[in-house]
């Protein structure tokens, strides 16, 4: 039978505080996971770690800013320490200060966004990777975007890191493959996201962009979170280097 089951599992997800990584959290808790949720204020973690606990899940909430490189094996190495192990490992979370044109755009802007997007999650898979293959093998999933594949209007330093981060995935697939972890990336399109906001609050911007998605609607940040389960359960044994899209259609 195919199981999704995550019990006895460890799961550390970035940028869960809210949006998409919080709908992830919730949902692997919900599966088994003990699930370890980090991101830049501990304040909003507890939050989510308090919704977890009550719905029967464990949880313990980590503060850590994935563009520093001390953070970052700080976090790896306590989780080591406390846990014995990790075996599922979520890199959701993400930045984008600068929404407009490229040619405006600042040498902060681009080091910040590229800094978060995709240096912290290199390091990160890196640093957790010998983790993981001691814990057995596990599964790793990064959270790209359908801007990585086709920019996003105002958005190109941002679909520009998302792009690297694809390429990042298929590249950690191959190499880790022979140490039982695979690595996999979900594709979001237009998801209801304090993150997505300046294309929400721009009417003719967020009508603009329906026009664009078949299914004619925007989703919602649970609809992202049964697709990691699926990327992070037995069920997708055999499923390794796959860039899972998960956009109502936009890149048809």
């Amino acid at each position: 039978m195919v199981s999704f089951s995550l019990k006895d599992k460890v799961a550390l997800i970035t940028g869960a505080s809210r949006g998409i990584g919080k709908a992830i959290a919730l949902t692997l808790a919900e599966y088994g996971a003990h699930c370890i949720i980090a991101s830049r204020k501990i304040d909003d973690l507890k939050a989510v770690e308090n919704k977890i606990k009550e719905a029967g899940g464990k949880a313990d909430s980590i503060a850590c800013h994935m563009g520093d490189l001390k953070q970052v094996e700080s976090l790896i190495s306590g989780i080591g320490n406390r846990f014995g192990k990790l075996n599922i490992l979520v890199n959701n979370a993400a930045t984008n200060p600068h929404f407009g044109g490229m040619l405006t755009a600042s040498e902060g802007m681009w080091d910040k966004t590229h800094a978060v997007n995709l240096k912290g999650p290199f390091f990160l898979i890196q640093k957790a990777a010998p983790l993981i293959e001691a814990s057995g093998g596990g599964s790793i999933v990064n959270i790209a975007s359908v801007n990585g594949v086709k920019p996003g209007l105002n958005r190109g330093i941002y679909s520009i890191s998302k792009a690297g981060m694809i390429l990042m995935t298929k590249a950690y697939a191959e190499e880790l493959a022979p140490k039982k972890i695979r690595v996999n990336a979900l594709l979001p399109g237009l998801t209801e996201t304090k993150f997505a906001g300046a294309l929400f609050q721009d009417e003719a911007i967020y009508k603009e962009a329906l026009k664009n998605i078949p299914l004619g609607r925007s989703a919602k940040p649970e609809e992202m979170a049964g697709a990691v389960l699926y990327l992070v359960s037995e069920a997708s044994s055999f499923t390794t280097g796959a860039c899972l899209i998960c956009d109502g259609g936009r890149l048809i």
